[in-house]
């Protein structure tokens, strides 16, 4: 083992005794082997019948997180505490991300290799299936100023509207705004005439409160650009930055829905625990998910309030899984999402325990392991396709997801 991964394998340790979500299944790997998909592997029954009902245009992958270093000139930035060994967890946790999308970072051209992975991964999916690309801004504080010290990674709009322009058979994008700058409706509609589908929010790690006055100008902004806002709800792991707790509860997003906006919750809020919010400031702590759960039982967010499935077969998520699926009410609110490139990050899935608790067939699961080594992306989407829970299943219409995002203009795009 080289020096490199040493000392990722021994930040992982830190990072699994932090997250609780680490296993690796059996034959399988630790890190991401980057390998190509083998012709067999595509033209495999199990992996062509996850597409053979289904609409390839109207497929988006709507959660696709982009990264970058700034080597293209394009202003990514990631914080310096996440290359540095003084602080372990971040250390290992943008270690896997590097590794999960075929990245080295020894060369020197994060920006380029990330983004030639990701083009080559979507080349496996038929014509036609797009991943929305996601910005992410910087944390900014009460005055609306920009806060690098606390913020995890900056990818600009700009840099993703560019790529998604170069890619438009497999990409559209998606912006993302913080609502306390002073020129955040400026910045909104640029966005929105650049061509974006949706605006993309972390507030626990942004420094936002989605129920604040201040963004209600935004909101209204949205709805003019018919702007979608993909925004994530419970608690967060994956990045830190702000770490505003509270700020990622689902109830402080009444706020936008009444207004108009159509919510998108990424992960359905599906972990840790928040103030039940309807019992005052200092109401008890209950599970986010029941949370989540109450807003979409309201019958007046019925065409607003949608949530996305992304990570949800992680091993710190998937126990989540029975409950959705056994609202059956919700399907055609549900949209996939592949967070990728978590799933690239190999011990945050577990196939075996999947296929052990009789969600997929033991076959099923080792065809999943030979796609995952080559293409994550693919065996996210494969796996969610062959999941099934006491017969319930996620229909196509989670899976065809463009009908929410695809702007009045351009519906026979």
């Amino acid at each position: 083992m080289n020096r490199r991964n040493f000392l990722l394998g021994s930040a992982a340790m830190g990072m699994s005794a932090a997250t609780h979500a680490m296993g690796i299944d059996s034959g399988g790997h630790l890190l991401n082997p980057c390998a190509r998909l083998r012709p067999e592997l595509r033209a495999h029954d199990l992996t062509q019948m996850a597409f053979a009902d289904l609409s390839a245009k109207d497929v988006w992958d709507c959660h696709v997180h982009m990264l970058g270093m700034g080597e293209s000139a394009g202003g990514a930035w990631v914080s310096p505490s996440m290359q540095s060994l003084w602080h372990p967890k971040l250390y290992a946790q943008f270690r896997f991300y590097l590794n999960a999308s075929c990245v080295d970072a020894g060369r020197k051209n994060v920006d380029g290799d990330f983004l030639a992975r990701l083009v080559a991964l979507m080349e496996d999916f038929p014509p036609g299936y797009r991943a929305m690309l996601m910005a992410f801004d910087r944390m900014h504080d009460n005055n609306g100023h920009a806060d690098l010290s606390r913020s995890a990674f900056y990818v600009p709009n700009r840099y993703v509207n560019e790529i998604a322009a170069q890619h438009r058979e497999r990409f559209a994008w998606t912006a993302s705004v913080h609502p306390y700058r002073d020129d955040a409706v400026e910045a909104l509609s640029q966005a929105a005439m650049g061509g974006a589908v949706a605006i993309k929010w972390l507030p626990s790690a942004m420094g936002i409160d989605p129920a604040s006055p201040r963004c209600h100008a935004f909101y209204e902004a949205m709805v003019k650009h018919h702007l979608v806002l993909i925004t994530h709800g419970g608690e967060e792991k994956a990045v830190e930055g702000a770490a505003q707790h509270g700020f990622g509860n689902v109830l402080k997003l009444r706020s936008p829905l009444e207004l108009g906006v159509r919510v998108v919750v990424a992960h359905c809020s599906s972990a840790g625990r928040d103030v039940d919010l309807d019992r005052g400031e200092n109401g008890a702590e209950i599970d986010c998910f029941t949370l989540f759960e109450r807003l979409m039982a309201d019958r007046s967010y019925q065409g607003r309030l949608f949530g996305d499935i992304s990570a949800l077969p992680q091993t710190n998520r998937f126990q989540v899984l029975p409950k959705i699926l056994r609202h059956r009410e919700w399907h055609d609110r549900l949209l996939n999402g592949s967070d990728y490139p978590l799933p690239g990050v190999f011990p945050l899935f577990s196939v075996d325990a999947l296929a052990g608790k009789g969600w997929i067939p033991v076959a099923t699961g080792e065809h999943l392991k030979r796609v995952r080594e080559a293409n994550p992306l693919l065996f996210d989407f494969l796996l969610k396709r062959h999941l099934r829970i006491d017969g319930a299943s996620f229909g196509r219409e989670v899976f065809e997801t463009a009908r929410v995002f695809r702007l009045p203009s351009s519906a026979s795009a």
